[in-house]
């Protein structure tokens, strides 16, 4: 019987699975919640198999449910894992890229040949998306808050360029954001509108980090990855045209909330 080995990434969210069964990789998540369910559906469908642990709560797994599981360290997991899907996925292996890793916060990582370093971080992210949705529109729901996103109208409540021009040609793009959420209560919006706010507002500031980052280590491709990308249309569509605008190449993994799982994964 062939040797079996998995990868499970712990985080502040979500608890993300990834195992080998006849000698193909299958993908299991679970909120951080259901951490007992998700060990107890775990040990059945892997019984024998060899863990890698990474994430926030990896060391918290190993004390309390798999004792002989190895841990890997989140960052290396992450950028390993990001190397493996875009080789699996996209059929390339780029040597010189940066990882915006969007979950709870964001992360920035740059990937030089095999060496790869955390060069920055911020506490926009996944987290900032529903805790300060939340309290706009009184729904804690992820996708609740997505799906109001995807209907809402940015400009209702931010201030454009165009706005502070009125019948003048401005000098920018009158589309972009001269100062998120500046209408405030002088104008009527909807909960839509304030997540679309919401979520142009984490684009743009990830946007500009990137840009930044990018220019610092003289990269064109970005690799974004991490669960608050999982069906936000909104915020994918909006990190992809400000990164074009950049003139950077946005690539958005199929399985890129994994990342850290496959790391884990393929280290054991």
């Amino acid at each position: 019987m062939p040797h079996q080995k998995a990868g499970i990434d712990a985080g502040g969210s979500l608890v993300k699975i990834v195992y080998q069964e006849n000698n193909k990789k299958h993908y299991k998540k679970y909120n951080i919640n259901q951490i007992n369910e998700a060990i107890l559906w775990f040990k059945i469908a892997a019984p024998n198999a060899s863990v890698g642990l990474t994430g926030g709560k990896a060391h918290l797994i190993q004390k309390n449910y798999l004792h002989n599981a190895v841990l890997i360290p989140e960052f290396q997991a992450t950028c390993e894992g990001a190397r493996i899907l875009m080789l699996e996925e996209m059929k390339r292996s780029n040597q010189h890229f940066l990882i915006v890793n969007i979950g709870t916060g964001t992360s920035w990582h740059l990937v030089a040949g095999e060496k790869y370093e955390r060069i920055l971080g911020s506490g926009i992210g996944g987290g900032t998306f529903i805790g300060l949705g939340s309290l706009l529109t009184k729904k804690e729901d992820f996708q609740d808050l997505i799906n109001l996103a995807n209907k809402g109208e940015k400009e209702n409540i931010d201030l454009l360029v165009k706005d502070i021009y009125e019948s003048a040609e401005p000098p920018i793009d009158g589309h972009l954001t001269a100062a998120n959420f500046a209408k405030g209560l002088k104008v009527k919006h909807s909960d839509a509108d304030r997540m679309a706010a919401v979520t142009n507002m984490i684009a743009e500031t990830i946007a500009l980090f990137t840009l930044q980052a990018a220019a610092i280590h003289q990269v064109k491709i970005v690799v974004l990855i991490g669960s608050t990308l999982i069906g936000n249309e909104s915020l994918t569509s909006t990190l992809e045209y400000y990164l074009k605008r950049f003139e950077l190449e946005a690539v958005f993994l199929d399985k890129g909330e994994y990342c850290g799982a496959v790391g884990a994964y393929d280290f054991v």
